[in-house]
């Protein structure tokens, strides 16, 4: 890969971790239930978003290995273990946070909301992302194993 299409990549991985943490720290500021509520109130008395933020967790981890996989990539290191752990990593946190949304829609769904229904979409629509995520991680892994023990097998040919 070419030097400037991962380091492109790599800021693009950047702003969507900025993006998600300022709208992380902005949305709750905003909610109509908040509208009159002190700082304290907003982030410290809603035990939802604390799960929310505990729930973020595994997606800024697997932004970190996304990138670290770009930068090997732009290294010419992508055929190397520290490339497929960083993918197997980022399967990881994707399986997580497919289990963190179940949680919030259980959280959801047992609740005494009045519109359930905006947020058991968003919680389908970040789980289905997080499969796709999972799924091609998982195939870009075994792909990328198979490729470093054939390449440290011709290695020790030689």
């Amino acid at each position: 890969m070419r030097r400037s299409a991962t380091i492109f990549f790599q800021v693009v991985i950047v702003l969507i971790g900025i993006g998600a943490l300022a709208l992380m720290l902005w949305e709750p500021q905003i909610e109509g239930r908040n509208a009159h509520a002190t700082q304290y109130e907003i982030y410290f008395k809603d035990p939802f978003l604390a799960y929310a933020y505990v729930a973020s967790i595994p997606f800024f981890v697997a932004l970190y290995q996304i990138f670290k996989v770009f930068g090997y990539a732009g290294r010419n290191k992508v055929f190397s273990q520290a490339a497929v752990n960083a993918l197997r990593t980022t399967k990881y946190c994707a399986m997580s946070l497919i289990g963190f949304v179940a949680g919030a829609e259980l959280f959801i769904m047992l609740g005494d909301s009045d519109d359930r229904a905006g947020g058991v979409f968003m919680g389908i629509l970040i789980a289905f992302g997080s499969i796709a995520i999972a799924t091609a991680a998982a195939v870009f892994e075994k792909r990328l194993q198979t490729a470093v023990e054939m390449r440290s097998g011709n290695d020790l040919t030689v």
